[in-house]
């Protein structure tokens, strides 16, 4: 129920239905208990929405009882069962342990400065040390960088067997990795 909207203290009773004297008089003051007592167990904000809907259902199935000794203890009763369906809704939704956004905002995809630098300079080195290397390397690598298998390199580079290419492959990889100095990290550290 919206909350800019007036809650009547008493329900609407329809043309045609005369109600007792003494349940006009109950339902005021059992609602202003009801909201009372779903405050104090921590609907909140839900409070009056559910001392509504407890009313409503009072009007609508238990019309005929009258006095206070029969409404009151139905009306906290049905008004346990909300309160527990409302917990056990929050529950579901995970509103109990839901955090702000803003006091938590997501992480970035996007990488660290740290991370996209040392790509660089790892980049730059695995460059200079492919430019240094032999023709055959280089070709090597350059297919290898364009997603070919090495059934296609073999055949792409005349070689007389896919082990050749394999043999090949372990050969400059080595190469470069003593061109580069014997690691694939750089000298301060780093990630590869």
């Amino acid at each position: 129920m919206d909350a800019d909207l007036p809650l009547p203290s008493t329900l609407p009773i329809p043309l045609g239905e005369a109600a007792a004297p003494g349940r006009a008089a109950i339902l005021p003051r059992l609602r202003e208990r009801i909201v009372a007592f779903a405050a104090s167990r921590g609907a909140g904000a839900h409070a009056e929405d559910l001392a509504q809907e407890v009313l409503v259902l009072l009007h609508t199935k238990y019309g005929h009882l009258e006095t206070a000794e029969d409404l009151v203890p139905l009306a906290f009763q049905i008004l346990r069962f909300k309160l527990s369906a409302l917990r056990r809704t929050a529950a579901r939704r995970g509103e109990y342990d839901a955090v702000e956004v803003e006091a938590f905002p997501p992480p970035s995809d996007a990488p660290d400065p740290a991370t996209v630098l040392e790509r660089k300079e790892l980049l730059a080195r695995l460059m200079g040390g492919i430019a240094r290397m032999g023709e055959r390397c280089r070709e090597l690598f350059r297919l290898k960088l364009q997603g070919r298998s090495f059934a296609e390199i073999q055949g792409l580079m005349g070689a007389a067997s896919l082990n050749t290419v394999y043999t090949w492959d372990h050969r400059c990889r080595k190469q470069l990795l003593e061109t580069l100095g014997g690691s694939w990290q750089a000298a301060g550290g780093g990630a590869p």
